[in-house]
Order: C-alpha cells, then sequence, then structure tokens
C-alpha cells in the first residue's frame, strides 16, 4: 500500500524536553504577567511539590499567580465554566496547564470561554455542538505535563466531557497549541504504576490508530514508529520503577511523538469507542478502557486485510523483529499489555454491562464519527457491538 507522500504540518509550540525543565522556566519569555495555574482537584500536585516549584519559576520570572484546582479525571463543561471565571475575576492574561492529560485539555477550553461568549458547546464542532468559530483568540497556555499519555502538550484540541448529553468531545483550533511545553520526567516519577500503564497505552495508541490510518503519511509515519518503538521497551520498566529516570523519559518522549501524530493525521476510531465507554462511565480512566477494547478493535481490521503490512512493522517496532504476518501485532500487543499487568481489565469492574452496547455504539457515531472517516475499512454498527462484545469481561 502505496505511503500518502504529501502531508501538512504545523506545530508551533516550543518544546522543552528532558529531565530537570521545569528549573528553567523563570528564564523563558512569558506570555503575560498574571497566570492561572490549572491543576486537577487531586491531592498529588501540590502533595509532591510540583505546584510551589512552578510558582516560584513563575515569580522569579515577575509573573503573578492564583491558583484553579477543579479539574476531574474526565473533565466536564462545569470544570471548564468554573475555569473561565476564575480567569476573568483573577485578571489572569495566560494559563499555565499543570498536570495530565485532563488537566491540559481543560486548560485549552478554560482558553476558550475565558475571552469568548455563550457556552463551549458553541465551539464544538462533532456531536451536539454548534461548530461556531472562536471569535475572540484564546488565553495563551504554558503546558507542564506531569504525565506521559495524551500527547495535549503537543496538539490543538482537549476532549471534554458535556455530562447531560453523555458527549466526551473535542473542542480544537490552530490557537489553541501550547506556547511552551514542558516535558520533564522527574515531574512524572510519583504517578502510580497502574495509571503509567494506562497513560502510556493511551500514548501508543494515538501513534498505532495514526500509523494505520487513511492519512498516514511519510512525516506521521517516521513519528509514529518511533514512538511505537519507544513506548514498547520502555513502559513495562516504568510500570514496574517510576523512578527509573530513563523508562520514564523515553515513554515521554513516545508520547510527545504521539502528539505530533495526531497534528499529522486524522487518528482511527479506537478513541471513538472508548470516549462512548468514560462518557457513560467516567469513573474510567481513559487507557484502561482503551486496553479493553484494543485487542478486539486491532483483531478487526487485521481480519480485513486493511492494511497487513503495517501491522507487521508495528509489530516489529514492539520487539518482535521476526514478525511476518499482521497477527504478530496482536501477539506484541498482549505481551506488552501482560508485561505491565494490564492484559486482564475488566469492564464490569467499572459499571458496564452488555446491555449498554447498542447505546455505546449510536453514541460513537452521534459524537465521534468524524474518526471512522479516517478507518480503511468501515465498521458497521454491527461490527462495532461486536468489539464491545468481544472485549467484555
Amino acid at each position: 500500500m502505496k505511503t500518502n507522500e504529501n502531508y501538512e504540518m504545523y506545530i508551533p509550540t516550543r518544546v522543552m524536553f528532558g529531565a530537570g525543565m521545569l528549573e528553567r522556566l523563570s528564564e523563558q519569555p512569558m506570555p503575560g504577567k498574571r497566570a492561572l495555574i490549572v491543576i486537577s482537584n487531586g491531592k498529588s500536585t501540590r502533595a509532591n511539590g510540583y505546584l510551589a516549584r512552578t510558582e516560584e519559576q513563575l515569580h522569579k520570572a515577575g509573573v503573578e499567580t492564583c491558583v484553579f484546582d477543579g479539574v476531574s479525571p474526565n473533565p466536564t463543561v462545569g470544570n471548564v465554566n468554573a475555569g473561565a471565571k476564575a480567569a476573568r475575576e483573577n485578571g489572569c492574561d495566560f494559563l499555565v496547564a499543570l498536570g495530565g492529560g485532563s488537566v491540559m485539555d481543560c486548560t485549552k477550553a478554560v482558553a476558550v470561554m475565558a475571552t469568548n461568549g455563550g457556552e463551549l458547546w458553541d465551539y464544538v464542532s462533532v456531536g451536539s455542538g454548534k461548530g461556531m468559530p472562536i471569535a475572540v483568540r484564546p488565553l495563551p497556555i504554558i503546558a507542564i505535563t506531569t504525565t506521559a499519555g495524551t500527547g495535549s502538550e503537543t496538539d490543538n484540541s482537549g476532549v471534554i466531557t458535556k455530562e447531560d448529553t453523555f458527549e466526551k468531545a473535542f473542542v480544537g483550533d490552530a490557537m489553541l497549541f501550547p506556547v511552551l511545553s514542558i516535558v520533564d520526567a522527574e515531574l512524572m516519577k510519583s504517578v502510580p504504576a497502574s495509571f503509567t500503564a494506562y497513560q502510556g497505552f493511551d500514548a501508543l495508541f494515538h501513534s498505532t490508530e495514526g500509523y494505520i490510518a487513511k492519512g498516514a503519511n511519510l512525516m506521521s509515519d517516521m513519528y509514529a514508529l518511533e514512538a511505537i518503538r519507544n513506548i514498547a521497551e520502555y513502559l513495562p520498566r516504568a510500570v514496574k520503577d517510576g523512578s527509573d529516570i530513563e523508562a520514564r523519559t523515553r515513554v515521554a518522549f513516545g508520547n510527545t511523538l504521539s502528539g505530533g501524530v495526531m497534528c499529522l493525521t486524522l487518528i482511527t476510531s479506537e478513541h471513538a469507542l472508548e470516549h462512548a465507554l468514560s462518557a457513560y462511565h467516567p469513573n474510567l480512566p481513559h487507557g484502561a478502557g482503551l486496553i479493553m477494547v484494543s485487542r478486539a478493535y486491532y483483531k478487526y481490521f487485521i481480519e480485513h486485510h486493511a492494511c497487513d503490512e503495517r501491522f507487521v512493522r508495528m509489530a516489529q517496532a514492539m520487539g518482535m523483529p521476526e514478525a511476518t504476518k499482521p497477527e504478530d501485532f496482536l501477539t506484541a500487543l498482549t505481551r506488552l499489555q501482560e508485561a505491565c499487568g494490564v492484559a486482564e481489565l475488566k469492564m464490569s469492574d467499572y459499571g458496564i454491562t452488555p446491555d449498554e452496547f447498542e447505546t455505546l455504539m449510536r453514541n460513537t457515531r452521534e459524537v465521534m464519527g468524524v474518526m471512522f472517516t479516517s478507518d480503511r475499512v468501515q465498521m458497521t454498527d454491527e461490527d462495532i457491538v461486536d468489539v464491545y462484545r468481544q472485549s467484555y469481561r
């Protein structure tokens, strides 16, 4: 299958990558004078000293700060509205997202709503969103990621849940690229083993989906294969020993590359299937949901010979140089999940039941249907339900 030789690339974010980079924040040009630091509603950012260190760096740069700590693990419209209100009331002229993908995604939506009127869903282009253009430039964002999973530090969109309609959708615009991102593996040492695995697989699937997508191209292929290689080799080490800085750094590198993949091509429908799961079950970590559906999902495309040689190359990148057939990818994927202790995750542990599968299927179509346009083989409604059914435990 011929590789697409045409691509458009626009990733204007300045990335400072490597252990210890947070200590250089104060030396960088700031996009404003008063920052709202956005963190999660958990305790770790404060307890691990990351908030204090970030405040110290910003104060050294002459920036006044205040904190919004209202972001949930699956950020909601309510979180966004509260954050935007905090930014306006405190006269903030830029935002600092300090946390994982949820915080960075929420911050992008806060940036929009801090300067624009109406409702967030006015600016969402999928599902029930109105798809209106963002009229006023959002607040600038500095992203300081404390996890390696979503790639949100280098892309231009954020995923938010509208709870009353069970829509987990994205708001995106070129103005939402962070102006500066710090990827410092020292800030990732405290992530628990299970969440290290969940986040690592989220990053992996951004690249595996991007690699088998219709729009895969010369540049996205290069990013994706290197991301897959790094994550497959180093994620088990990071899960086993969170203080392994080399492993943390390499997984973070794979994650940042995967963020680039999403800027180069539309990823496929695996993420659409998961968004439905965690829209209805917000206690389900996004990465865990992806892991649950992954083997049945990729099995479908392998059985339909969507792109045999690409599955072989991914298997080889995942540590199977002897791979010669697309099914070897499933073997490599299963081995990696086993090595990270996540091969036996159960939907039933999160309250998901088989009688929901039809509802979940309709949600994927109605909210994130655009992602199916990236698939090389088109799934029927029955195929989607069958992937859920095969994945159920």
